[in-house]
């Protein structure tokens, strides 16, 4: 009785259990990269990627600066079994993409967008290797029109510069 019981459990268990833990563990993965980051391989750079967590942190939020002027904004965030990324670009649209694998190395696939014109550039895939949490490594691929245009940041901490975080 006790078998079958623990069977009948087994089998109605809800299917989003185990992904749920997979968003889980993928939004945890990625609380690492809280703090500022630049680009390693041009120092020189104004570019700068703020993480920081917001929502009773139950939301990552990158923002993207040149120097002291905003350029873009992700946002990460459960939405039941999976993690959802919303980003809103400076084209003015807002894909959001869903994550599509996780551990060391996060890939986000994308899957509807606000605002977004017939042929408009618009962020498609996003990526993070985490797998040496000091230098992530952030890939992304923007499509327009059947053409991709991928770019890879690698990044490094940004030490003693200031992107004011939002608060919570």
């Amino acid at each position: 009785m006790i078998a079958a019981l623990a069977l009948a459990l087994a089998v109605a268990a809800p299917a989003g259990k185990q992904g749920e833990g997979e968003a889980a563990a993928a939004f945890t993965r990625m609380t690492a990269l809280v703090g500022e980051w630049r680009n390693a391989d041009n120092p020189a750079s104004p570019l700068r990627i703020g993480f920081s967590l917001t929502a009773g942190g139950t939301v990552l939020v990158e923002e993207w600066r040149r120097r002291t002027q905003p350029h873009s904004l992700t946002l990460y965030h459960r939405d039941g079994a999976t993690l959802l990324a919303t980003h809103y670009c400076p084209q003015g649209n807002q894909p959001r993409l869903t994550l599509a694998a996780s551990g060391t190395k996060l890939s986000f696939r994308y899957r509807d967008a606000t605002d977004l014109g017939d042929g408009e550039s618009h962020l498609h895939d996003l990526a993070f290797d985490l797998t040496d949490p000091a230098r992530p490594v952030r890939s992304e691929t923007y499509r327009a029109k059947g053409s991709a245009e991928p770019t890879t940041l690698h990044l490094v901490r940004a030490a003693g510069e200031g992107i004011t975080p939002p608060t919570r």
